[in-house]
């Protein structure tokens, strides 16, 4: 799908939020919203061929624009499991979202539904009637949320699909653009067992698309380490080598590209980079090939409508050669990575940080309640300044 077409499909949502429909609802006439773009038939939100100092300005402009600046809850769970009867800080759903609205976010991706009990509507929200109440909150912040860190079915049941029903019906109340896990396809390192991955996605990211959803998975630093499926082992049949073919690109070519998508976490495509740099080719042979995060999505863009934007400090001494920052305090070059990777405005970055309550903008581990609103303030300001 081209950059207009997205543009309209998201005109189209921003509508359907103004009217309390759902996504499902939406579905029909987002489809034509997007015709109508395609062929200049959408109003003011067509795109014109811009003049040659126009299109100066539009290079030089923000990388990340700002309504595609997002975060994923994991940053400040500590905040939204706070017990509100024992603190004066945001706690909770409502007051968290609250707060970021305040600081200028405008995405939201949840990792999960659970707060803490005394927080208004009670432990957990992933309900038809928690999803309503977490809507209203979103809408009454200008927020619009884009997605979920759940459960992808590992096997193919009735009872399975009648659950991933359920979390779409869920993320349709939320207005959610996609669906998704906070997990690889899975942690295997043998092309059968990607396999029966892409099967299983190709198969529920069709399902998710009747929902109006793209299904995506969130990715760590193994699945970009090198794909074994060469030189069997002559007592257990297993590959022992490799073709050179990273587990996600072999997961990228058997999937659909209409139905699955990916969400890059750029510091783990980074960890993988340090990490898996040459492999064992089917003669024996030990052969570089290092990683290139960006080139990979520049390849396809579209298939990675979400980012992690997880920033981490140089760390040659550790395995990973990076240590968890908050954004903009690391190492990692974003204003390359964004500039290299195509579809500007297309991509939904979610700013991430697993320690944000515990490490600051120096780097120094400093565990504090306020400090995962306080990087997420620092972070945000770092985000809107990306420019390119």
């Amino acid at each position: 799908m081209d950059e207009l077409t997205e543009q309209a499909e998201h005109d189209a949502r921003v509508l359907g939020r103004s009217l309390g429909l759902t996504r499902r609802q939406l579905l029909a006439a987002t489809t034509g919203m997007a015709a109508a773009a395609a062929v200049g038939l959408a109003g003011g939100h067509t795109h014109a061929h811009a003049a040659t100092g126009a299109a100066a300005d539009v290079a030089n402009g923000p990388l990340v624009p700002p309504g595609k600046r997002g975060i994923i809850l994991y940053t400040v769970r500590d905040a939204v499991g706070r017990n509100p009867l024992t603190s004066d800080l945001p706690s909770g759903f409502k007051e968290v979202l609250a707060e970021l609205a305040r600081i200028g976010y405008k995405q939201i991706e949840f990792a999960g539904y659970g707060q803490n009990a005394n927080s208004e509507g009670g432990a957990n929200l992933g309900t038809p009637e928690g999803a309503q109440l977490l809507r209203t909150w979103l809408d009454d912040n200008g927020l619009e949320a884009e997605g979920n860190h759940g459960q992808i079915p590992s096997t193919i049941t009735d009872a399975t699909i009648a659950a991933f029903d359920a979390a779409c019906e869920v993320a349709n109340i939320l207005g959610f653009g996609h669906i998704g896990t906070g997990s690889d396809p899975t942690s295997s390192s043998y092309l059968a067992d990607w396999q029966a991955a892409a099967d299983r996605w190709n198969f529920f990211g069709e399902r998710a698309a009747t929902h109006g959803l793209k299904l995506y998975t969130h990715n760590h630093d193994a699945a970009y380490s090198f794909l074994l499926d060469s030189t069997p082992d002559a007592v257990t049949g297993l590959p022992t080598r490799s073709t050179g073919l990273r587990r996600l690109e072999w997961f990228l070519q058997n999937t659909d590209p209409n139905y699955v998508y990916l969400e890059m976490d750029i510091y783990w495509a980074h960890v993988a980079q340090h990490r898996f740099q040459s492999y064992t080719a089917p003669d024996g042979s030990v052969v570089q090939n290092v990683f290139d995060p960006a080139g990979l999505v520049a390849a396809q863009t579209t298939r990675f409508p979400l980012f992690h934007a997880k920033d981490g400090a140089s760390r040659p001494d550790l395995a990973a050669g990076y240590s968890i920052v908050p954004f903009g305090a690391g190492d990692i070059d974003f204003t390359t990575f964004f500039q290299r990777i195509g579809a500007k405005g297309y991509h939904n970055s979610m700013y991430e940080q697993d320690n944000a309550s515990t490490v600051n903008s120096l780097g120094v581990n400093a565990p504090s309640p306020s400090l995962s609103l306080e990087n997420s303030a620092y972070s945000y300001g770092n985000l809107a300044a990306l420019r390119g």
